[in-house]
């Protein structure tokens, strides 16, 4: 009997990361879980069946060392990986572009953007070899402009990225897919809507993204909630 296929995400201590990882784990995915917070990841482990059905790695999405180490290990551990999704983020900040932080400002474009590419450029060799799939966590905002907001600028780097990369793999069997959500009930939004979407109905997304034949190449899932209205 093959062994499991291997699905590994970054940010994958709470929210959206989390919740595909649990829906993963129950269509019989063997996972990576990474996080720079190791104790969470650690116990989502627990929960998923321990270390050898659901591996915890601390990473810092911004370190290109942490992310070659992170690819190395899932292939020492599980001799491959099939699903790789870059979902680790940070949240926008106030002030706008009269009065934002500016070092918050770095650590955002750093972690969203930087991150993500870090996160591509160390798996799409494992990826080819599987023929595996690359997905990333977009926006909305990535969509639209918002007033004063860099993250949103993140996120349309994002977007512009997720293409990029899909053309760069046209022929390796490679799929590249680009997860963007409207507002969801996560931490990054300190008083989110009562009816906005929960981090499980974008798992939904992903997995969907995920379990089509390997010729159905679904680029792109926006998904908001049915309230909202821009």
């Amino acid at each position: 009997m093959p062994e499991a296929p291997v699905f590994l995400i970054t940010g994958a201590s709470s929210g959206i990361g989390a919740a595909t990882a649990r829906q993963a784990a129950g269509l019989g995915y063997r996972l990576v879980l990474a996080a720079r917070r190791e104790e969470k990841v650690s116990e989502l482990s627990e929960e998923l069946g321990g270390p050898e059905q659901a591996l915890p790695i601390r990473c810092d999405v911004t370190d290109w060392e942490d992310q070659q180490s992170l690819i190395q290990t899932c292939l020492e551990r599980f001799g491959r990986v099939d699903v790789v999704y870059a979902n680790a983020g940070m949240p926008g900040s106030p002030g706008g572009f009269t009065g934002a932080d500016p070092g918050r400002w770095r650590d955002m474009v750093l972690t969203n953007v930087y991150g993500a590419a870090l996160t591509a450029r160390a798996s799409l060799e494992a990826l080819k070899a599987s023929k595996g799939h690359l997905l990333l966590t977009g926006s909305v905002a990535g969509r639209r402009a918002n007033s004063g907001s860099m993250y949103s600028a993140t996120k349309w780097a994002v977007t512009g990225m997720g293409e990029a990369i899909r053309q760069e793999m046209a022929g390796t069997g490679v799929r590249v897919t680009l997860i963007e959500p409207g507002m969801v009930d996560t931490p990054f939004f300190d008083t989110p809507k009562p009816d906005a979407l929960r981090p499980e109905d974008v798992a939904r997304a992903v997995l969907y993204a995920v379990d089509q034949p390997a010729h159905v190449d679904v680029n792109e899932i926006l998904v908001r909630p049915t309230s909202q209205d821009n």
